[in-house]
């Protein structure tokens, strides 16, 4: 059985003193048995991973990152590499819409990035979805599933294993309009459909497929009672330290 995800992306908020308080006040909130049931990873800025990191050390709450390149090293001013992320994290963030819109990642960069992930030992958490322009026009399944296809086109078969997808339809990211949970897994069993044809359906059978845009305590329940839905990558409800722990402990009970 798949363990369940909730996964926190903080973007571009908190200062590092902020973000030891709500990291602490998570970690120290959630009961055992929750986080035995569900896996938990807070994605804070780069500025706060390597204070982050100590505090996580011992506990049952893992650190992402929300970004990299895909080279090891050189003269890329500004960027991350994997290798920098590879000691003080186990996830990053790869592919959100924020970045495909904001900054000009295609297709190829996200595959790039999947691929140098995973040689590097991070565990990839791959964002796709559709614009609400796509989503009218009755499109949104082949588009995501061409997202897919691309991200795991420099992949290798027994990398399958490390990944972990998030469809994020990008006209509910922010907008508290969340997708139905029928829409949701619509989609999401698509891209499972989509694993299977790529990677083989042992493999994809055991990736998990999170939903994020707008996802809160008020609907996780919704989302997690779907057979292909296996969590939520969350934003601005990841700030809230109280609305996080608890659909951390909503999850652990709709698959308990």
């Amino acid at each position: 059985m798949r363990t369940p995800m909730i996964a926190g992306n903080w973007k571009m908020n908190t200062s590092v003193s902020e973000g030891v308080a709500l990291f602490r006040t998570i970690r120290d909130t959630l009961s055992e048995e929750a986080v035995a049931a569900v896996e938990v990873v807070c994605c804070p800025p780069f500025t706060h991973v390597p204070t982050l990191a100590t505090e996580a050390a011992g506990s049952s709450v893992m650190l992402g990152a929300q970004n990299m390149y895909f080279e090891d090293k050189g003269a890329y001013t500004g960027e991350i590499s994997p290798g920098m992320l590879a000691d003080v994290c186990t996830y990053v963030i790869i592919g959100h819409s924020e970045r495909r819109q904001f900054f000009n990642e295609s297709d190829e960069i996200v595959a790039l990035k999947v691929a140098k992930a995973i040689k590097t030992g991070l565990r990839p958490i791959i964002c796709v979805g559709e614009s609400l322009d796509i989503r009218n026009a009755g499109s949104y399944v082949p588009h995501v599933v061409a997202q897919v296809k691309a991200a795991l086109s420099k992949c290798s078969v027994a990398s399958a294993d490390a990944l972990v997808f998030a469809y994020e339809p990008i006209w509910a990211i922010g907008t508290g309009l969340a997708a139905s949970a029928g829409k949701a897994q619509e989609v999401i069993y698509a891209i499972r459909q989509t694993l299977g044809a790529c990677v083989g359906d042992a493999y994809a059978q055991d990736i998990r497929i999170l939903y994020g845009g707008s996802s809160t305590d008020e609907n996780i329940g919704r989302f997690m009672a779907e057979s292909d839905i296996d969590g939520a990558l969350v934003g601005g409800a990841s700030l809230k330290a109280d609305t996080f722990t608890a659909m951390v402990r909503i999850a652990a009970e709709a698959r308990g």
